[in-house]
């Protein structure tokens, strides 16, 4: 990953960025229907994922197999609401509502049974060189408070 000064240099190329959007609008339709190999087509091939609260990484389109296999079976109900976005030429920032039925193991936890509901913050980083996505960056926040 180039580093931080270099991202931030990007320029604003309002072509380039309806690419990045319409590439995370099919991730996010992709993700909606639970098609694995839809979602790969959204990510470089060297593209990492990573929860970044607990370390866990799951690297190439190998692990992003993975990565989603394992969160569709231990959220077979998950459902993300979006409320917050940022696109930028550096990629997709996103802070969305996780909802869903813990049924199965999820990094390294064992189901529990319970409903979930969860704020997560993930960045999809911008990769200009395949015009794809790095991967995601997740960090899993509180729950969510219910009225």
């Amino acid at each position: 990953m180039s580093t931080i000064q270099a991202r931030l240099a990007r320029g604003f190329d309002p072509v380039e960025l309806r690419r990045i959007k319409r590439l995370w609008v099919r991730h996010s339709i992709a993700e909606d229907r639970r098609d694995i190999e839809g979602l790969v087509a959204t990510l470089a091939p060297d593209c990492v994922y990573e929860l970044v609260t607990t370390g866990q990484r799951w690297e190439g389109h190998a692990g992003a197999r993975a990565f989603y296999s394992e969160l569709f079976a231990a959220f077979p109900d998950n459902a993300f609401d979006l409320t917050e976005i940022v696109i930028g030429p550096q990629g997709v920032f996103e802070v969305a509502r996780l909802t869903g039925t813990n049924l199965g193991p999820w990094a390294g936890a064992p189901p529990s049974g319970l409903a979930v509901d969860l704020e997560v913050l993930i960045l999809f980083p911008w990769d200009p060189a395949s015009d794809l996505f790095a991967g995601e960056r997740i960090w899993i926040g509180r729950p969510v408070p219910t009225p």
